[in-house]
């Protein structure tokens, strides 16, 4: 596809070149591609005390336009290991959206968003920017993070104690020995072809044209929509701002046309003028990229094949249209990166992996069953859909009701419901949004925020009433018991007496969201799920619950492999 112009204009910091560092033998954990997930991955197994080797084949960072949408749970994810704060200084925050049918309004939506939030609810940014972010963020756990660009994973052969890795670089073949390899190696992975592995699913036939352009505007941060403008009659547009001056501007293609075609800058130019024009975007304007894309909803079965695991678009590619693709993927290293430091360290049984797999399956399909009804809409895959989208879109000129219909439906955490990892909950039917297996809610305590507690070990989060209340001894016994995968947080009103290392609940959302009283306690998981709750609990459950994650290295690497 024609690369009119290089990102590296937008003064990205440039990745180390390929140079020619000893390569070790033998790693505990091989990454197979350096993308954002990859290199998320990397930074994640660092704070846990891991070690990685990541092995990218381009010399550099991606080019052109990929992933741009990401969302509060992902910068959640980032704020782990310290690439939040740069994502959210270069990112856009998104106020809305809107969407046209012909020249006529027929949706317009605010993000929604909860007083106390961390984070905007989604942000645009181009995906260079944050590989180079999570690079960043990786180089600074120091060695543990090994990244090398330029280098090429050719061959894999595992058995029951590891994985062999052949390796293509500039000064010849390498072979690595790793415990464990994790394919994070995009949509035409290496690994899964090794394996012999397909995904599986639908592929659309509807093509759409990607354009990237530097153009300055006015307009606030919004996902855009027209279908059927007058300034590309029977098309489907999608525009969005990025850092830079960069528009982000996709277009669906007619079924006759030949994508060869639809991608020379004498065909694309002009339309995006035509439409450039309708909307009243009147500075000067250059092309930077231009691509064609086709929506696909595939995933493997499993995620976990001996000591192969796979993440992102290796193990699963949805559509763009409601921004899963790249969210998706650091929610699988969120989910990962911690159970497979559980079985490195011995904390945890092998099987623990077969957990990430069946919920990050369950999440795709989920994932999946959004993007499929947001690519019927945008793309209609046959005349009956094309018949209902119309009588959509002309119903919403005037019929407020059906306006929904036309919503993007934009990504959000996956429940893991019915997870074999869920725990207990003595609440009944109260508090749904923060039961086992939901994302842990996030809220306001002096110092930052709740969320920012999570990410590295288990948490017990106490509530406690201010008053002198201290948290049961034999609760905070067990916690310094198991220091090293547990952490014992207090959470109290706000205005009350702080016990030493107490978080303050700033607005009261900790207690409302938690649904929490006085004695409420919650155990969250290190990728900041909830995994149990009780309100009335017993130290004998709390053990129960936690024996099986908190096993001590002599008797968890029994049964590590």
């Amino acid at each position: 596809m024609p690369d009119l112009s290089s990102p590296a204009s937008t003064a990205l910091p440039a990745p180390p070149a390929v140079e020619s560092r000893p390569w070790p033998s033998s790693v505990p954990v091989l990454i197979a591609g350096g993308g954002p997930v990859g290199l998320a991955l990397s930074a994640l197994l660092a704070r846990q005390g891991i070690a990685s080797l990541v092995v990218e084949a381009d010399d550099g960072y991606c080019a052109g336009s990929r992933a741009i949408c990401m969302s509060r749970r992902s910068l959640e994810i980032l704020g782990w290991v310290g690439a939040d704060q740069a994502t959210a200084d270069k990112g856009l925050p998104w106020v809305g959206g809107r969407s046209y049918y012909r020249d006529a309004e027929v949706l317009h939506f605010q993000m929604p968003s909860e007083p106390g939030e961390r984070f905007a609810p989604m942000v645009n940014i181009q995906q260079y920017y944050l590989e180079a972010f999570a690079h960043q963020a990786a180089l600074a756990c120091g060695p543990l993070a090994d990244v090398r660009f330029g280098a090429r994973v050719t061959a894999v052969r595992q058995d029951a104690d590891g994985v062999s890795v052949e390796i293509e670089t500039a000064q010849g073949t390498r072979q690595v020995r790793s415990q464990w390899l994790v394919a994070c190696d995009g949509g035409r992975s290496t690994v899964r072809e090794q394996l012999g592995l397909r995904m599986e699913g639908t592929q659309y036939e509807g093509r759409y044209v990607i354009v990237d352009i530097v153009q300055k505007t006015h307009r606030d941060v919004e996902r855009l929509a027209w279908f059927d403008p007058p300034s590309n009659p029977g098309s489907t547009i999608l525009m969005h701002r990025q850092p830079d001056d960069v528009w982000r501007i996709d277009y669906q293609i007619r079924d006759d046309e030949n994508p060869v075609d639809a991608v020379k800058p004498e065909n694309v130019l002009p339309r995006v003028q035509s439409h450039l024009d309708m909307i009243g975007e009147t500075e000067p304007w250059e092309p930077l990229w231009i691509s064609i894309y086709n929506a696909k909803c595939l995933t493997l079965d499993a995620y976990r094949h001996g000591r192969v695991l796979f993440a992102g678009d290796a193990a699963h590619l949805v559509p763009i249209f409601g921004v899963r693709g790249l969210n998706s993927g650091l929610d699988d290293a969120g989910n990962l990166a911690w159970k497979l430091a559980w079985v490195i360290k011995g904390r945890a049984d092998a099987g623990l992996l077969d957990s990430y797999s069946t919920e990050r399956v369950h999440a795709t399909r989920q994932n999946i069953a959004y993007g499929a009804k947001s690519t019927e809409f945008m793309a209609p895959p046959n005349f009956a859909f094309d018949l209902m989208r119309e009588a959509t879109l002309r119903l919403a000129l005037d019929e407020p009701s059906v306006r929904s219909l036309i919503n993007p439906r934009q990504s959000a955490p996956i429940a893991y419901t019915g997870s074999a990892l869920n725990g207990p909950s003595d609440f009944g039917n109260d508090c749904p949004g923060a039961a086992p297996g939901m994302p842990a809610p996030e809220a306001r305590v002096n110092g930052g925020h709740l969320t920012a507690c999570f990410g590295r070990v288990f948490t017990l989060l106490w509530f406690g009433n201010g008053n002198g209340d201290t948290t049961p001894a034999d609760l905070t016994a067990f916690a310094e018991a198991h220091a090293t995968g547990l952490q014992l947080r207090v959470v109290v009103p706000a205005g009350s007496t702080l016990p030493n290392g107490a978080l303050a609940d700033t607005d009261g959302h900790a207690f409302a969201r938690y649904g929490a009283q006085a004695g409420t306690l919650y155990v969250i998981r290190p990728d900041g799920y909830v995994l149990a709750r009780w309100r009335a609990p017993q130290t004998e459950q709390v053990c129960a619950v936690l024996a099986p994650l908190l096993q001590t290295p002599a008797d968890g690497a029994r049964h590590a492999s």
